[in-house]
């Protein structure tokens, strides 16, 4: 066994306590940023909700704005916006590099991704219930957190899993700018050194990543709906 492994993993052998690390990072940077983005995600989401024409609290100004900023920052690719933050990740972070340098980016790229996610979540909701709330004057909190949200969780699950997903594949990316984490570890030594062992482990641990992602939220899914 010990002569397979160096035939098929010479490098990866050497470098057993890197790989490790560099996963616990990756983690770290998708738990993060996930609860970071998550929690601006729902507001936001609520807020572009709500404030639609027609809706309990319309304001087309505000909507128009948050639309329009949510619409830019989808549409700068991650890469670009890793390097166009700069300067604010060193003064939130105090480095643009490295995991702590990883965050401000990841969440300014996943946070609005997931706000669509939100908004599509709650754009499900049956406008028969909002309307039956609001003839027996329950208020626009209580509309919020008893049929939007209480509502749309199956919806608000299976966007976290998409997000979370996508979020994978971002803190691969940061990694090639010296973001730390696998993609990092990748980039070094699979792709400069050429040592395409390491590439390919690199590779199969961001798939059990997706695919342990992909079935906690089918089972939360699946669950929310009885």
């Amino acid at each position: 066994m010990d002569d397979l492994l160096k035939a098929l993993l010479p490098n990866v052998r050497t470098k057993v306590p890197e790989l490790i690390k560099c996963s616990l990072q990756t983690l770290h940077m998708m738990a993060l940023t996930g609860i970071i983005a998550f929690s601006i995600g729902i507001v936001l989401g609520i807020i572009l909700t709500i404030t639609r024409k027609g809706d309990i609290l319309e304001n087309i100004p505000l909507w128009t704005v948050l639309d329009k900023i949510i619409n830019l920052f989808r549409s700068i690719p991650f890469i670009i916006l890793i390097a166009l933050l700069i300067p604010l990740t060193r003064a939130i972070a105090g480095t643009a590099i490295g995991v702590k340098g990883s965050i401000v980016p990841l969440v300014f790229g996943t946070a609005p991704f997931f706000t669509r996610q939100m908004e599509n979540a709650l754009a499900e909701i049956d406008r028969g219930a909002i309307e039956a709330a609001q003839s027996i004057g329950t208020s626009p909190l209580g509309i919020i957190f008893r049929i939007y949200l209480r509502e749309s969780i199956p919806g608000i699950i299976r966007g976290a899993t998409i997000t979370f997903i996508s979020l994978v594949g971002l803190t691969a990316m940061a990694g090639a700018v010296g973001g730390g984490g696998l993609g990092d570890f990748a980039i070094r030594y699979g792709y400069q050194r050429y040592q395409t062992d390491i590439t390919i482990v690199t590779v199969i641990i961001l798939i059990l990543i997706v695919t342990v992602i992909q079935s906690l939220g089918d089972f939360f899914s699946k669950k929310s709906f009885h």
